[in-house]
């Protein structure tokens, strides 16, 4: 636990002993009455929180944000839009954490033509299991903000999604049978002609497992998606959200 992350409405008030996050800083972290340690707002500031009080009833801190105004913006996230034809659902979990400790801002897991329908269904989404793994990754990155997850049954409708965002972001998605170019030249092209791809913002789409089909080709295409690479070899979903997440995100200079 890089960062410990509260809820606006959990500041002020004592931390239970059972909450894990308690168990984490008293048997982990060793912390004792007078020490601080990192901790941030869910969606706001980070900062440190000092332990007033440690007992059997929990731990009672007092939060303050970073002096330094870019530290207390707990390192907002990256515009950078993943639509991820739903994997299977152990893949998911690791895909979730990786993507949310890269900082890609929203994820938009879309139902494909290929896609194993049981995958819609799985508990992971539906019980929150989902979010926790956001968290997770956010927590392991030490930043304060967790990307937006939002479903889509089809492709149609996930695109739909997109432009009904407010911006022209440049879009790619990753194929490795009509692959125009690859994505690393992609991201030179646009670059070229964009002065700055983190202020237009980016959209990456990535099919399932087992890829997609012509007709999702012929949509992609048709609604502005250029079709990219990543070599021959055929990745698993989450190998895929990984990588391209951490091409592009390079390529916008925020990794610099």
């Amino acid at each position: 636990m890089n960062i410990c992350l509260f809820k606006e409405e959990e500041i002020g008030k004592t931390l239970s002993a059972n909450d894990e996050r308690a168990k984490h800083i008293a048997k982990v972290l060793h912390k004792k009455e007078g020490d601080s340690f990192d901790a941030g707002i869910i969606g706001g500031k980070a900062g440190t929180a000092t332990i007033r009080k440690i007992d059997e009833n929990g731990i009672d801190f007092e939060f303050r944000e970073f002096e330094d105004e870019e530290r207390a913006k707990g390192k907002p996230l990256h515009p950078l839009t993943l639509i991820i034809g739903f994997p299977r659902p152990i893949q998911l979990r690791r895909l979730f954490r990786d993507v949310a400790g890269l900082g890609a801002k929203r994820i938009i897991l879309a139902g494909t033509e290929l896609t194993e329908k049981s995958y819609m269904e799985s508990n992971d989404i539906k019980d929150g299991a989902a979010e926790r793994m956001l968290l997770e990754g956010t927590v392991q990155a030490a930043s304060t903000h967790v990307p937006l997850l939002e479903t889509a049954k089809t492709m149609q409708e996930a695109i739909k999604m997109i432009f009904e965002t407010k911006g022209c972001p440049k879009k790619c998605a990753l194929d490795n049978r009509r692959a125009k170019m690859s994505l690393h030249k992609w991201l030179a092209t646009e670059a070229e002609s964009e002065s700055c791809l983190e202020k237009s913002g980016v959209v990456a789409a990535i099919g399932s497992e087992r890829g997609w089909t012509d007709k999702e080709r012929d949509l992609l295409e048709s609604s502005g998606f250029t079709l990219c690479s990543m070599g021959n070899r055929v990745l698993r979903t989450e190998t895929a959200a990984t990588v391209a997440s951490s091409i592009i995100l390079d390529g916008m200079g925020v990794l610099d």
